[in-house]
């Protein structure tokens, strides 16, 4: 009697068994490598990510092109989405500005060369920043008078997070996180500014320490201005990493809450579980079709 139930437990299992191996290799290995007529996977491709004719053939209205599309070709083709817009009036304004800020930053730059005037190359720099800020309002217009304008759309508010960090947040109406990122990003450029300054005070300490032409006498070696140089170097760079970490990170957060912005959440969190018969459907997947297996179902809802 002592052995009655083991020998249950092994016949049962015995037979659970037997009636699930049909279920166990219902699928043939060509099922998961055969192709299949599926349009999207070619627009969805990487390899057609960006289309020189698509693009073109977006700017003379023949065709529609994905915001993603349309900004990777305007940051090289300047004035491009205000073309796919039907803006052609801000054409204008954005070649004047970027042609104006270009010019008079190469002639103020050269001035101030021959001159030796700082003040004349600080004019020239701004002018090249003045040009850049208007290429990078061409682009930030060309993604907000983008259509369709339906919201909402992970396109859009990647972009905005690429174009002003937090903004793709906004535009997700998750207000909440913007001084979580810029905290990070603002943290991060306060620590590399001080280990920059901590950095290149002990590079100059070693070089002094380590001029055989001029004799020193600080209190500092050369041996721990060395170290302390290496360490500051390694943490200046660690601030570059975690600035570049939080922006890309606040991008990826707006994408993604974007995509889930419909997500159904509920309260209703249950776990069921019933007998089922494994009956497969699809054709394809079956030469010639297995019987049928029994197991069991597990459905969640969360």
């Amino acid at each position: 009697m002592r052995w009655s139930v083991p020998i249950c437990i092994a016949l049962v299992a015995a037979v659970f068994m037997s009636v699930s191996l049909p279920a166990r290799a219902q699928f043939k290995e060509e099922a998961f490598t055969q192709s299949y007529n599926d349009d999207t996977a070619d627009t969805d491709s990487i390899a057609t990510m960006f289309s020189f004719k698509e693009f073109f053939g977006g700017l003379s209205h023949q065709n529609e092109l994905k915001i993603g599309t349309l900004f990777a070709g305007s940051t090289i083709f300047v004035g491009s989405s205000q073309i796919y817009n039907r803006q052609y009036w801000k054409l204008p304004v954005i070649y004047t500005g970027i042609a104006a800020g270009v010019g008079s930053g190469i002639y103020l730059t050269s001035q101030g060369r021959k001159q030796g005037s700082d003040k004349l190359t600080l004019a020239g720099n701004l002018c090249f920043a003045g040009a850049g800020l208007v290429w990078w309002a061409s682009l930030m217009d060309g993604v907000v008078n983008y259509r369709p304008n339906e919201f909402p759309q992970p396109g859009r508010a990647t972009l905005y997070s690429i174009l002003i960090p937090g903004l793709g947040q906004v535009y997700n109406k998750e207000y909440w996180k913007i001084p979580i990122y810029w905290g990070g990003m603002i943290g991060a450029a306060h620590f590399y500014s001080l280990n920059k300054v901590n950095y290149e005070r002990f590079r100059r300490i070693y070089k002094e320490a380590t001029n055989p032409d001029i004799p020193y006498t600080g209190p500092i070696s050369a041996e721990t201005a060395l170290y302390y140089r290496d360490v500051y170097r390694r943490y200046r760079d660690y601030s570059v990493v975690t600035f570049l970490g939080v922006y890309l990170l606040q991008i990826i957060d707006a994408n993604v809450f974007a995509y889930m912005h419909d997500f159904e959440v509920s309260d209703d969190l249950t776990m069921s579980l019933s007998p089922a018969v494994i009956c497969p459907d699809n054709a394809l997947a079956f030469s010639p079709a297995p019987p049928a297996g029994v197991g069991m179902r597990i459905g969640f809802r969360f």
